[in-house]
């Protein structure tokens, strides 16, 4: 009984706090307002179109092992992005849970630019489900994205995750289908704010809002905001040499307040991450 009541907790808990498994410590300090920002390796979980701004190899790791004094809600992801003439290729794996509840992903993602101002990019999901006296179950499902420069400053972006709405065992919706669109704007080429809506099935839509602001070279601040579930959010960034350290803290208005840490190494120069797209895209501003 003490195995099923934990199981049921850590459903109860994902219903109301699915953000807190979505990757990436620079994703949760922005409120996960980045469908139209998307420029990181952790893009291939959420909208992999934006992998395709990126002409550098890069390797991202993340954990959270305790979020919200709770070990059952560990979580943890590693994602690599290798670009190449005809596109960008990655891959990512996903675990959440602990040993009587696990979740595991594995995808492959594809990423390309069309044009000068449009990327596309779909990620290959199998992902897996065990729980201890039940069983296990898999499935295969995907994620596409699609982002458009409307201007050197503006971007639009749109993802849809599960597309093919899959499912474990033979009951419905399981697995959620969830639809992103968001905007992000540069009033300076230091400022990025950044408004997202997300909307999954048979759930209200929740809106979300970001800015980052690159204090100094190596030094980003961030702060979002977001309901459904209500939560606020703020962290730091450190680039420097080859290395992205991002650190995220957020609120939940049930849960409490927790904090993330996520590793970025980049085969490429130290430049803002900014300026080097816009320098690869021949943008500006």
């Amino acid at each position: 009984m003490r195995g099923v009541s934990i199981i049921l907790m850590i459903l109860l808990i994902n219903s109301i706090c699915s953000s807190q498994i979505n990757p990436g410590s620079r994703q949760i300090a922005l409120s996960h307002s980045t469908t139209a920002l998307s420029n990181d390796v952790f893009a291939i979980f959420n909208n992999p179109s934006g992998l395709a701004q990126l002409n550098w190899r890069e390797l991202g790791v993340y954990y959270s092992p305790s979020p919200f004094g709770l070990k059952e809600l560990a979580n943890g992801y590693a994602a690599y992005n290798e670009p190449f003439e005809f596109g960008n290729l990655a891959a990512g794996f996903m675990t959440y849970g602990f040993e009587l509840y696990r979740e595991n992903k594995f995808l492959l993602s594809f990423s390309k630019r069309f044009y000068d101002n449009f990327f596309a990019g779909i990620s290959l999901i199998y992902q897996s489900l065990k729980i201890e006296r039940y069983g296990n179950d898999g499935a295969f499902n995907m994620v596409i994205g699609g982002l458009a420069y409307l201007s050197p400053n503006i971007r639009l972006g749109f993802s849809i995750e599960n597309l093919m709405r899959s499912t474990y065992g033979n009951e419905d919706d399981q697995i959620p289908v969830i639809y992103n669109s968001g905007l992000s704007y540069n009033p300076l080429t230091n400022i990025s704010l950044n408004i997202s809506a997300q909307k999954e099935l048979n759930y209200p839509a929740s809106f979300r809002f970001g800015i980052e602001y690159n204090l100094l070279k190596y030094v980003y601040i961030r702060s979002g905001i977001m309901n459904e579930p209500d939560s606020y959010s703020a962290g730091i960034g450190i680039n420097y040499l080859f290395f992205n350290l991002d650190y995220a803290v957020f609120t939940h208005n049930d849960l409490g307040l927790t904090h993330q840490a996520g590793l970025i190494i980049y085969f490429n120069d130290d430049t803002p991450r900014e300026e080097k797209i816009r320098r690869h895209l021949n943008l500006e501003m």
